[in-house]
């Protein structure tokens, strides 16, 4: 707890700008981890914008809503977030007798409503992706805590690697139960006696939807390029022979290499996996280029998903691409493909001249890349999930093929889409190591890896 004397009377905070920025200066020792700053709207925003300033960290919304049980909305028996993320506690389920109808109903009105809140405070701007990092989740203030423990939960399902709950006030009771979700939490008070957190502010006046947008549009602009150099990060347009293809660079600070995404069936620029993936690269000093190898209306195709030479042409077309940029032609060039997307990765990866440094594939179709494999001459690393058995034999049989340093890593006991907890970080893991070695982007200790053709 903080004494007395920084607020404007004994015991209390100013507004939430000065309750922010005592709390960026208690968290003033993650600056080091390049954490995330993840505020609750509404009357978090504030608050976590004077962190993410104290932090030097991106600032940006989570948002949450929980599901209510229709007989009585304020038990939740769930809780949804960005990017598809359902959590659901099927005992309460169960014992409340709550049809799989009313489930669904309850799921569309609030997934609607997410959507419109995710609209007004972001616009067109995509989330910052989590995995690997860093997330510090900061409100107002907690009561109940209901819809910290959401966030906690979505943030969790979407891969941070340590979560951190920081607000300026709750109950010691909710701040007990809450240390059993995050990985820490931290309130700068915890007083006994605590009524509501409203009492404990000179200003509360309500946050409104425009200081939103405007705090987030600032918060966003630490990650634009600025005399300090912290990087770029831009959206795109590659225009190709009858196509336009869409896509967002993102290059930190000093980075010096870049890792453009081959996604695969169904997936695009806007796949969480895709972002996650993209952000543990970003908190590792790697550049990224996320785009689209296909239009919407070739997508509509499935034929187009699986003609390796479209997507490879696509790859090569986007390396081209990221070699002319000012800020990205000086990037060692790597590939990360998923799906189709790995069999498109290295057969681009195998074409003359191409002089990309390292390949990962996972989940990958290598063996669609057919007799381009053994063109391939950059060190390749080839990620199956150890359920996945018929993709990895695919992957054993497309690895006898390679001539290149290979190896083929398995992920035990995942399945095709890494869902299981743990996997998308071990996958984070093993290709922030692989890149590490052959692009020389990634900070020392980072993540193992390793270049002896046919480790397993």
């Amino acid at each position: 707890m903080v004494g007395p004397g920084r607020y404007g009377r004994e015991g209390t905070f100013r507004d939430r700008h000065e309750a922010g920025r005592l709390l960026g200066e208690r968290l003033a020792e993650l600056r080091s981890e390049r954490p995330v700053v993840l505020a609750l709207p509404r009357g978090g925003v504030p608050v976590a914008a004077e962190v993410a300033r104290a932090l030097d960290a991106p600032l940006d919304v989570i948002v949450v809503r929980k599901l209510g049980v229709p007989f009585q909305p304020e038990v939740g028996f769930g809780a949804i977030g960005e990017g598809g993320v359902r959590l659901f506690d099927a005992d309460l389920i169960r014992r409340a007798r709550i049809t799989e109808r009313e489930v669904a109903e309850v799921e569309a009105r609030e997934r609607a409503e997410l959507e419109r809140r995710v609209r007004l405070y972001r616009g067109d701007r995509p989330p910052l992706p989590v995995a690997g990092r860093t997330v510090v989740i900061v409100d107002d203030g907690l009561a109940t805590g209901g819809s910290a423990r959401a966030a906690v939960q979505v943030v969790r399902a979407q891969g941070a690697s340590r979560i951190v709950l920081a607000v300026p006030v709750a109950p010691p009771e909710t701040v007990r139960q809450l240390q059993d979700e995050a990985d820490q939490v931290v309130s700068l008070l915890t007083p006994p006696r605590f009524v509501a957190v409203g009492v404990w502010y000179d200003d509360f006046e309500q946050t409104s939807d425009e200081e939103v947008a405007a705090l987030l549009r600032d918060g966003d602009g630490l990650r634009s390029p600025d005399s300090a150099g912290r990087g770029t990060e831009r959206d795109v347009v590659i225009r190709l022979d009858g196509a336009v293809l869409q896509g967002h660079l993102d290059i930190p600070v000093e980075a010096e290499g870049i890792v453009l995404f081959a996604h695969g069936s169904g997936s695009s620029r806007h796949s969480p996996r895709n972002q996650a993936m993209a952000g543990a690269f970003h908190a590792a000093g790697l550049a990224t280029l996320l785009f689209d190898l296909l239009t919407p209306e070739e997508s509509d195709d499935r034929r187009n998903v699986f003609d390796i030479e479209l997507l490879g042409d696509r790859l090569l077309a986007a390396t081209e691409w990221v070699r002319a940029q000012p800020d990205s032609t000086a990037l060692a060039r790597g590939y990360f493909g998923a799906s189709t997307g790995g069999g498109a990765a290295l057969w681009a990866a195998g074409a003359p001249d191409n002089d990309v440094r390292a390949v990962v594939s996972r989940g990958g179709r290598p063996d669609l890349a057919g007799p381009r494999l053994a063109d391939v001459r950059c060190p390749t690393l080839l990620i199956v999930g150890g359920a996945d058995r018929e993709v990895l034999e695919l992957n054993r049989s497309a690895a006898s093929e390679l001539r290149c340093g290979h190896r083929l890593a398995v992920v035990p006991g995942a399945t095709h889409l890494f869902e299981e907890p743990g996997a998308l970080e071990t996958v984070a893991r093993l290709a922030i190591g692989w890149f590490g070695q052959h692009l020389a982007a990634v900070q020392p200790g980072v993540a193992p890896g390793g270049s002896r053709p046919g480790e397993g």
